[in-house]
């Protein structure tokens, strides 16, 4: 495999694992629409500055992109790492947990009402009885 062909096959994966299109990456990048797609067909080559613009939004070194992922070294430079979660991800992530907290919040809240509630009916029974 070359050196671009590798590149090619980094780019793709870590745009996908990102959950970005190739438009969406392009318009983070600020170059037209089809340039990546035109990267990642291999009709064009970015040059280092745009490497450097894609590695910052994707949240990757711009070395990651020439490591051949079925060597070793690639998965050593990760060892010990989680890779970044792609933005869909976050936001699906960040809505279940919202949902969950209000879900613990009322549940304590009404046991809490409930309880008073039951301390209060206590105390009038106690007080009729007398």
């Amino acid at each position: 495999m070359t050196l671009k062909q590798i590149f090619i096959q980094n780019l793709k994966e870590l745009r996908k694992k990102e959950g970005l299109s190739q438009i969406k990456l392009a318009e983070y990048c600020n170059v037209s629409l089809g340039y990546i797609g035109e990267i990642e067909s291999g009709r064009k080559f970015p040059s280092i500055e745009l490497i450097e613009k894609i590695s910052n939004v994707l949240r990757v070194e711009p070395y990651l992109f020439f490591k051949n992922p079925k060597s070793n070294s690639f998965l050593a430079c990760n060892a010990g790492k989680l890779p970044p979660l792609p933005y869909n991800l976050k936001k699906q992530l960040k809505v279940k947990i919202k949902k969950q907290l209000k879900t613990q919040i009322r549940t304590q809240i009404t046991s809490q009402i409930n309880l008073s509630l039951n301390e209060i009916l206590r105390q009038i029974d106690e007080a009729l009885d007398q």
